[in-house]
């Protein structure tokens, strides 16, 4: 009897450096095109919804900061607007703003990061020292801000536990006018590009029926032309206040998730100038001496999308029942939609475009029949970057120089 031989699968994960949390990719390919994509999440199980129900209310903002390091301020944030639900309470006007400023210094710095980050899977190395040189100033506000750069700490039930010094208000308006000179002249830059245009339009497109099925949120939904964000859908902290809009492209590929994630950091930044040239005087926090029994919801539109956190109470010091569910839960299925159908060299960047957080290990083989390595990730990230030069030397456009901006 002949034996059928197995198609080569492109295995990703458990551990990525692509991935919010341990999730894993079997990707059937045929050739150099992936035919099929069977995905599998919640590999990274940390029980932080069940800790939760151990620790005191006051204390679970600490423990859900660490759910992503880089949503270090939606989720503290989802989590005490749920609570506060539950109690019926409205934080002080100076509270909702600081809340506001945090968030949005977050949202920058984490769209910096995943920019400087695409530009390195496709061979743009340049575009990843300057996106993370931009970054700087705005992590070094974070820490002048609340005393770290990540994981903040800074809100509770009630208000948030440390202030912005009125004194420090003229110090982040000038950094945040520098970043945001900085981030207009990279927006141009990478707009204008030719070869980032013929590598990246078209490519792991998630249509807008798709982005609907999946649910998916943030800027993987943005990018497919559905302009929801629940800053604007349902308002919280201050951003019923200021003045912003919702960015949005209609084509759903990477290029257009790329041009949502560069808007959006000017938008970002000029929500925070404004929120601290606004900046209410008054107290940060209103006391909160006990929860209630009964149950809330808290959203926060974090940088990856919406996140949800759920809390029900008996009238103790500890929630009984904490749920969560971050973006990348709805993000990451949509990739069924996207990669089917795209070259092997685009894989990368296609799965890097929901931005999923980061791991500390890489694992990624191309395997035969016989569990034969055919490619490891190495040289699949050397095969994205060679067809970006093949791109760039068919259409004879220069690669733009950062110095030149």
């Amino acid at each position: 009897m002949k034996k059928t031989m197995q198609k080569p699968i492109l295995a990703v994960g458990p551990f990525h450096p692509l991935q919010e949390e341990m999730e894993f990719f079997q990707l059937t390919v045929d050739g150099e095109i992936v035919t099929d994509i069977d995905a599998r999440i919640s590999y990274n199980h940390r029980g932080i919804e069940k800790i939760s129900e151990t620790l005191q209310f006051d204390q679970v903002p600490f423990l859900v900061s660490r759910v992503c390091g880089i949503c270090s301020a939606s989720h503290p944030l989802a989590y005490v607007q749920a609570v506060e639900d539950i109690v019926g309470v409205q934080p002080p006007e100076r509270a909702l703003y600081v809340r506001t400023i945090i968030n949005e210094l977050e949202r920058v710095h984490s769209h910096m990061l995943w920019v400087g980050l695409a530009g390195h899977f496709i061979g743009y190395d340049t575009v990843f020292m300057w996106a993370w040189k931009y970054r700087e100033p705005v992590l070094d506000l974070l820490e002048e801000i609340t005393g770290n750069r990540n994981n903040y700490g800074n809100v509770k039930v009630g208000g948030c536990r440390e202030d912005i010094p009125n004194e420090l208000k003229p110090k982040i308006l000038k950094e945040l006018d520098g970043v945001e000179k900085k981030t207009e002249m990279l927006t141009k830059a990478v707009l204008d590009d030719p070869i980032l245009h013929a590598r990246l339009k078209g490519v792991g497109v998630l249509s807008k029926e798709d982005a609907i099925a999946y649910a998916a949120t943030g800027p993987t939904v943005r990018g497919s032309g559905i302009a929801i964000d629940v800053r604007q859908d349902d308002p919280y902290a201050a951003y019923a206040d200021l003045d912003w809009n919702v960015i949005s492209q209609p084509e759903g590929d990477v290029f257009a998730k790329t041009v949502v994630r560069l808007l959006e950091v000017l938008e970002s930044l000029k929500m925070a100038k404004e929120a601290v040239t606004k900046l209410p005087d008054g107290p940060i926090a209103t006391e909160v001496k006990e929860i209630p029994p009964g149950e809330g919801c808290g959203r926060a539109e974090a940088p990856r999308g919406e996140t949800f956190h759920y809390v029900r109470s008996d009238g103790g010091n500890r929630p009984i029942r904490h749920k969560i569910r971050a973006p990348s839960y709805v993000n990451v299925p949509s990739f069924k939609a996207s990669c089917i159908g795209q070259h092997i060299a685009d894989v990368t960047i296609t799965l890097a475009a929901v931005d999923p957080c980061y791991s500390c290990t890489e694992r990624l083989a191309v395997v035969d029949g016989h569990n034969n390595i055919i490619h490891d990730y190495e040289t699949l990230l050397q095969m994205s970057r060679e067809k970006t030069a093949r791109i760039k030397k068919e259409i004879g456009a220069p690669e733009f120089k950062m110095e030149d901006i």
